[in-house]
């Protein structure tokens, strides 16, 4: 090998620029991994921030809640007008006026017991249209089915008092029983079955 540069010995330059070239290619690749490695894992962190609302979101509106009703069995416990005895008690100054109301109960159904005057205590004392008085378990049997012939009365209980007859006293303020389509309405309604809310069921 001719020319002004000789080569002696058995070793050979070394070819320094290559090296170079090669540690910036490593540089680059390396840089572009983390690069990658970093947006992989940025994109699996909005998965779990977003990812778990979206599926909540389709889990409620998958989701459909349902309320089952069942019947209340507080109006079963109530009697039938052949049930209720009623004491007819005429607390006002217009004659023949408890038997007339009594005989009305009768062709409603009703048992009628006593039929007279009020006792001194309610003798013209009364001044709406009537008293309903019971024994102190009434309000949940007799009273309110009663009630429904006379919607204006008032009603009342006396623990003291024995047997599960009733009274209706008649007051100044009577012009009659309930026209019976409407007793009979009132009292339809007050014994059915009652419809109440139970448990939720949800289904997705």
């Amino acid at each position: 090998m001719g020319g002004q540069y000789k080569i002696t010995g058995d070793k050979y330059p070394r070819m320094r620029p290559a090296r170079r070239r090669g540690r910036l290619a490593f540089v680059a690749v390396a840089c572009v991994t983390v690069l990658g490695v970093l947006g992989w894992g940025t994109l699996q962190l909005i998965d779990v921030f977003t990812g778990g609302d979206k599926a909540s979101a389709a889990g409620a509106a998958g989701c459909v809640t349902t309320a089952r009703a069942s019947a209340s069995p507080a109006a079963a416990v109530l009697p039938k007008p052949g049930q209720v005895t009623v004491n007819v008690l005429n607390a006002t100054t217009r004659s023949g006026l408890a038997q007339k109301t009594a005989d009305e109960l009768k062709k409603r159904g009703f048992r009628v017991g006593e039929v007279s005057n009020a006792p001194k205590e309610y003798d013209k004392k009364v001044a709406g249209t009537g008293l309903l008085l019971g024994p102190a378990a009434s309000p949940k049997g007799a009273l309110p089915v009663l009630g429904t012939q006379l919607p204006g009365a008032e009603h009342r209980t006396d623990a003291a008092r024995k047997g599960a007859a009733v009274d209706l006293i008649i007051g100044n303020g009577f012009k009659g029983l309930a026209k019976r389509a409407d007793a009979d309405t009132a009292l339809a309604k007050l014994t059915a079955p009652r419809s109440t809310p139970a448990a939720e069921k949800k289904s997705c």
